[in-house]
């Protein structure tokens, strides 16, 4: 159950929120890029266990901390595991004070309209259930939009907001993560009608409640100033969609009020390789960049 500290950090706290959560497809890739090659694991419990001991890593780090990272996103692996001895989720919050979500989602269908929806995901409330008797503040799921069709930018959104609602429902707080692709040939367009759909969305949750949203960051910028703004909206996010760091925390800082929710960007530099003081370094500067473009 979300408590009234954390709720406050979501809300105004002076950081960003890391994303940790890479699943079963997107593993191999993170491991790579952090030095660790496919043949370093024969299996995928192997390769989780390659992945978990990054986040670890990550996690205990001294910079990893509620000063500058307000939240972290974890994948259902991740909250099944410990950190530190403790459980994975517990651990953030007690020791580090940061907030705890959880990646939800199955997967994506194959693109119609112009976009990928959210496969069914496969028993939803009792995922819930286990989340929130974790210590789990909220949830994440994404869906992707690959060019502006209104009518599939529309079901994408009406989708991710009846899966939030059932979020809400269990006493934490969704972030909908309709992720505009980067390469998207209408892009400028795509973010206007997905600016449209996400307000006309909103009008539908009561005035007692509130979602987060993760948003590609935009190509017009302050263009989801609305959405800052919006009573119905605890807090605006942005994922790094494949910008590399420099890249994304330059478009960050033109966006008032935007927070960042990198993951590739945030273990950019980061290799099995180092050392603890190598290592700690690299992540101390990785969060003191990203928090200065979140904070601007």
């Amino acid at each position: 159950m979300a408590t009234a500290e954390q709720i406050a950090q979501m809300q105004k706290g002076a950081g960003f929120v890391a994303a940790l959560d890479q699943s079963g497809g997107s593993t191999p890739k993170a491991l790579k890029l952090y030095g660790v090659a496919e043949g370093a694991y024969g299996s995928d419990d192997e390769m989780f266990d390659l992945i978990h001991q990054m986040r670890t890593r990550i996690a205990t780090a001294p910079a990893f901390t509620g000063k500058k990272v307000i939240g972290a996103i974890l994948f259902e692996k991740t909250m099944d595991r410990e950190i530190a001895g403790r459980p994975s989720a517990e651990y953030l919050w007690a020791e580090r004070q940061v907030v705890p979500f959880l990646k939800i989602d199955d997967g994506l269908e194959e693109a119609r309209d112009g976009v990928q929806l959210l496969k069914p995901i496969k028993t939803l409330s009792n995922k819930l259930a286990r989340a929130k008797a974790a210590g789990i503040f909220g949830s994440k799921a994404r869906s992707v939009i690959a060019e502006a069709h209104q009518e599939g930018i529309k079901a994408n959104v009406a989708q991710q907001f009846r899966i939030g609602d059932e979020v809400l429902d269990n006493g934490m707080v969704p972030i909908i993560e309709p992720e505009v692709s980067i390469t998207a040939p209408d892009k400028a367009e795509a973010e206007a009608m997905l600016l449209d759909a996400i307000l006309a969305a909103l009008d539908s949750v009561p005035a007692d409640r509130q979602v987060m949203l993760k948003l590609t960051l935009p190509e017009a910028p302050d263009h989801y100033a609305p959405l800052v703004a919006h009573p119905r909206v605890m807090r605006v996010v942005a994922l790094s969609g494949g910008y590399s760091r420099d890249e994304a925390t330059g478009r960050l800082a033109k966006n008032r009020g935007v927070i960042a929710s990198f993951s590739r960007a945030l273990t950019e530099g980061l290799s099995a390789q180092q050392d603890d003081e190598a290592f700690n370094g690299a992540i101390s500067r990785t969060i003191d960049e990203i928090h200065a473009a979140s904070i601007t």
